[in-house]
């Protein structure tokens, strides 16, 4: 069977090739890769059979790779930090997933789940568990200058104020300026992974790459965003908190 890993840490791919050849003989592993858009590019070029999808990616989720690549044919296994969100969406469809670290006796019972399982059964699944993830809970509704704009609070990287206004920036580099303040918007944020590390951003705690302790938070794509002295050590026990499960 022709797999293709969807993952952006190499070494949970590193992991996971490893536990493949101590359980599985019969996966053939024809590709890693660590964004939405390599993965669609390489699953039109490939046909993979199965895939292993990490539903965070740095340039948006598993769904939207899904999304894109409708009309191929093969089974998915999710892979999956501990995130309420991310669980309640996959259980609600029933769908197969792994929890990092991949545990390899889920890894040989996942794998014999899915060889039984008809495409078009998983692809229900997983129909179910896309609507749970795009729950209203999961969605912000910014009221701009001309329009109304949703946005998916999975894909939201950060926000920052500025004088009343706050822009969104989201994980596929677009951007919305809103005219109401970061207080707001904090509640429900708050309820979604998100932190407040300065009065002026608002963070999702998994698009963060590391803290340097010096005060400075360093986010998947690179971008940089200031923790403020009196907000430091709340921020750095939500933060540990987040990444302890």
């Amino acid at each position: 069977m022709k797999a293709l890993i969807v993952e952006d840490k190499a070494y949970i791919r590193k992991g996971l090739i490893n536990l493949l050849e101590t359980v599985e003989t019969n996966i053939e592993i024809i590709g890693e890769c660590a964004t939405v858009k390599e993965a669609v590019v390489v699953s039109n070029a490939c046909k993979p059979e199965l895939i292993f999808l990490d539903i965070n990616l740095t340039d948006g989720t598993g769904f939207d790779f899904l999304e894109q690549t409708g009309h191929l044919s093969f089974k998915t296994i999710f892979i999956t930090a501990y995130e309420e969100y991310a669980l309640k969406a996959l259980k609600a469809g029933a769908v197969d997933y792994l929890l990092k670290p991949v545990d390899v006796e889920e890894l040989d019972l996942a794998l014999k789940k899915i060889k039984t399982l008809p495409i078009t059964e998983q692809k229900a699944q997983i129909n179910t568990a896309k609507k749970v993830w795009y729950q209203d809970d999961a969605t912000l509704v910014l009221s701009l200058s001309d329009s109304f704009q949703v946005i998916n609070l999975q894909e939201l990287l950060y926000c920052e104020s500025d004088k009343g206004y706050t822009t969104f920036y989201l994980a596929n580099d677009k951007k919305y300026v809103a005219s109401k303040p970061l207080k707001e918007y904090e509640e429900k944020l708050e309820k979604v992974n998100f932190t407040r590390p300065h009065q002026s951003f608002m963070v999702n705690l998994k698009f963060i790459d590391k803290y340097d302790k010096s005060g400075v938070i360093y986010l998947k794509n690179g971008q940089k965003i200031p923790v403020s002295s009196r907000k430091k050590e709340a921020f750095i026990t939500t933060f540990l908190k987040y990444n302890s499960h």
